[in-house]
């Protein structure tokens, strides 16, 4: 059971690599097309200009599933990930057209496929629609309409047999082929059975994909609250990317045609959204704007209840550590560092109160038809250039009610059941128990650095077997696990807001900064 956490952990981080495009998707889309649409219409160079970004935008979210195939395989990979994300390249081709050629075998082309014919050989006008909804055309190539799934397939797959075959070795005759070029060899030859299997797996997968989108949709309110309360409850375990992600981008979280185009996902159709001259504005039900609430008002709630219910002379400790994750939560949407300073001190205040209200934020949000782009500061730039697609009036109430909500009900938890938020508890530092660390502190001033300390507080070098990190968290997989500091030892000496870890596998919240600490981690211990 361990085992399956780390390797959901693992690839829940690798989800996350792509990230970077999808922001930029947002904000070359919303802000391009606003030049283009509405303040410099016509030909001139500025419009043209903002044209080549809007296009850049559009060029990145047609290609998702090729950028999930070269994220995915770059961070599942333990060593040479250059190759490994060439690999993903090869594999995601490879896997597409084999699809398509294994299907053209059996008859099945982008004509045969078509409503008409398959309406003209027997098939009924539902049942010709969602067989037909199966199949598209990606870079050129026809093949199962699979959304992010065949690149994070894809991905995956390179990423096993690249971790399985970079080390194989021959002799010397056949020793150009050894390594990482006998990876790229299998990921050419394993793409072929990996086909034939999708082509008869992958229509069950999509009836179910279709099963999971009636359920959502024909919820109602509930279904936006139990995603709520899911993708909170996850955040944990590391793997809440695993329910969002299929909703964000793909056509689990439905579908809707804008100015011809069909768009698959609730963020993608955001983004045709934007790019839409005749849009009036944003899709309510996109299971994101909720975040608004506990991001803008409900977290910094919370964080005032536990600096309310701070000893006094902690007060000022307490404020200092807050302010500044409330600023980060309001200006890029990270809300970890709040979360795991109250997840830490109670399980249940986290379970039990705050994962519920996040629902009933996102119910709240959709019921009175909020209508924005973004759900941080820095992601709302764009609507400042497309102002009449906004319609944000509730927020003028549901805001202050959301903070009240949540201070009351953090306030009262913490003080009925006495939890220990910073503040509140005896401050005191324990020494640490394991020898580890003891020698880390004891070293000399060239390894006082943090990501020095980092690595010895898991056990030096030799124990750490792999290091990446998402948005805001170090993951690391170690040999052993005994030879790891206390989970509470991160707090207190290495600067971390939080720890959670699962057998071998963990994950060291350290907020905005992780991608550099990652970074100079890596050169520490030598990989790429």
């Amino acid at each position: 059971m361990k085992l399956i956490q780390e390797k959901l952990q693992s690839f829940a981080g690798a989800m996350m690599v792509p990230i970077i495009l999808l922001v930029l998707v947002g904000f070359y889309v919303g802000i391009g097309a606003a030049v283009t649409n509405y303040i410099m219409p016509g030909k001139n160079i500025i419009n043209t200009i903002f044209t080549m970004f809007t296009k850049i935008g559009f060029m990145f979210m047609n290609n998702l599933p090729l950028w999930f195939a070269i994220g995915i395989s770059f961070t599942l990979a333990k060593k040479e990930k250059g190759w490994a994300g060439f690999a993903g390249i090869i594999m995601f081709f490879c896997y597409i057209t084999c699809i398509g050629t294994y299907a053209k075998a059996q008859g099945w082309t982008a004509e045969t496929v078509a409503v008409k014919n398959l309406i003209k050989i027997g098939y009924t006008q539902g049942a010709a629609l969602n067989f037909n909804a199966l199949w598209g055309t990606v870079s050129g190539i026809f093949t199962f309409n699979m959304g992010i799934f065949s690149g994070i397939i894809a991905g995956i797959s390179a990423g096993f047999i690249h971790n399985r075959f970079c080390e194989t070795k021959f002799n010397s005759m056949f020793a150009f082929f050894q390594g990482t070029k006998f990876v790229i060899i299998m990921v050419t030859i394993l793409a072929v059975p990996l086909a034939i299997v999708t082509y008869y797996i992958w229509p069950i997968f999509a009836g179910l994909l279709q099963s999971i989108t009636k359920l959502i949709t024909s919820s109602g309110y509930f279904g936006t609250w139990l995603f709520g309360f899911i993708d909170k409850a996850l955040l944990p375990f590391g793997i809440h990317h695993l329910i969002a992600f299929p909703i964000e981008y793909s056509a689990v979280g439905g579908t809707m045609t804008i100015d011809g185009t069909v768009y698959e996902g609730v963020r993608n159709i955001i983004v045709g959204q934007a790019a839409s001259a005749s849009a009036t504005g944003y899709i309510v039900r996109n299971f994101t704007t909720g975040r608004i609430l506990f991001q803008f008002a409900g977290l910094p709630g919370a964080a005032f209840a536990m600096y309310k219910c701070a000893k006094v002379e902690n007060r000022k400790k307490v404020a200092s550590l807050l302010i500044p994750a409330v600023l980060t939560l309001a200006l890029v949407g990270i809300s970890e560092p709040i979360e795991y300073t109250f997840l830490f001190a109670s399980p249940i205040l986290y379970w039990l109160v705050y994962a519920p209200l996040c629902g009933i934020c996102y119910v709240l949000t959709e019921l009175t038809k909020v209508s924005i782009n973004g759900n941080a500061l820095f992601f709302m730039i764009p609507n400042l250039f497309q102002p009449n697609k906004v319609h944000i009036f509730s927020l003028l109430y549901l805001l202050p009610l959301t903070f009240v909500t949540y201070y009351v009900a953090f306030k009262f938890m913490i003080k009925k059941f006495n939890i220990k938020t910073p503040g509140r508890g005896d401050d005191e530092v324990k020494l640490i128990s394991k020898k580890e660390y003891q020698k880390l502190k004891n070293q000399n001033s060239d390894n006082d650095r943090l990501e020095a300390r980092i690595v010895e507080a898991f056990g030096g070098a030799d124990n750490i077997e792999s290091v990446t990190c998402c948005a805001t968290r170090l993951r690391v997989t170690v040999k052993d696990e005994t030879k790891v500091v206390e989970d509470e030892d991160w707090k207190k000496y290495l600067e971390a807001m939080g720890c959670v870890h699962s057998g071998k596998s963990y994950q060291i919240i350290y907020g905005v900064s992780v991608n550099t600490i990652t970074t100079a981690v890596k050169d520490i211990l030598k990989i790429d």
